[in-house]
């Protein structure tokens, strides 16, 4: 099963990936934690690892990828199903249980845009396929750039992180239709959540498509701050766990996004 995590910028995405990743081990999967993101930095400090060789500077970086991008989607580890351990061990930082792959990052001034990324991050999603033990968690750059490159078409569940701010309950009312046009299931998660701001995010988000509410934590603000993994559980992040083994048990069918004319 594939997990997309989408949101606005600084609503937690990253955090509440890794909260997933590493609850989900404790429900006896194994996790692939990809990090879509080629803006943000941060993820494998909050898994504690150090960051693997990005898949995109295995294929030589974005020049070379670009020049050579036929040769790479046909022949070599995309050619066929790939399964997440034909993926190059540099590629692949690991820590109990979790997996952490690296599509590629932004790394200097006038390099260009993030297109071969995203290129890649949908080769890698559409090829890859996952054992029974096995759970994907997608974590992707802040917006809805993503649902442009049908990278939720390569995927069997979307969750929305919403923060209390007016921009992300609108992000989340974009992110619901769109979801809705594609044939996606999609679930939110109120992230920051406490007694004073639940009128305003309970009024924006339907009720039925709330997955779980995390608390706003000082701990997990005070371990971002210094850098620190995240260790931190919370019960409200099994329920999340609880959907992710449902859907996976049972997926619900896709409907046809472009059904044949009788």
């Amino acid at each position: 099963m594939k997990v997309i995590i989408s949101g606005k910028g600084g609503s937690g995405k990253s955090t509440i990936a890794t909260l997933i990743a590493r609850a989900l081990t404790t429900h006896g999967y194994n996790v692939l934690l990809v990090d879509a993101d080629e803006s943000n930095y941060g993820l494998q400090r909050l898994l504690g690892v150090s960051a693997p060789v990005h898949l995109m500077e295995n294929f030589g970086g974005k020049i070379n990828f670009k020049k050579n991008w036929m040769g790479v989607a046909s022949d070599g580890l995309f050619k066929d199903r790939t399964m997440i351990n034909d993926i190059p061990d540099l590629c692949v930082a690991q820590t109990d249980g979790i997996k952490l792959l690296v599509i590629g990052k932004i790394h200097a001034h006038g390099e260009g845009c993030a297109c071969p990324m995203g290129v890649l991050s949908k080769t890698v999603l559409s090829k890859l396929d996952v054992k029974e033990n096995e759970i994907v968690i997608i974590d992707t750059e802040a917006g809805i750039e993503h649902f442009g490159r049908r990278l939720d078409g390569e995927c069997d569940l979307i969750l929305g992180i919403v923060d209390p701010s007016y921009e992300s309950f609108m992000l989340a009312k974009k992110m619901q239709g769109m979801a809705e046009n594609a044939g996606c299931e999609i679930f939110f998660v109120l992230n920051k959540f406490n007694p004073k701001v639940e009128a305003a995010m309970t009024k924006h988000i339907e009720e039925n498509k709330v997955v779980a509410k995390i608390p706003d934590s000082d701990r997990i603000f005070l371990d971002s701050l210094e850098g620190n993994a995240l260790t931190t559980r919370f019960s409200e992040i099994d329920l999340i766990c609880d959907l992710i083994k449902t859907r996976k048990k049972n997926p619900p069918k896709k409907p046809a996004l472009f059904p044949m004319l009788k």
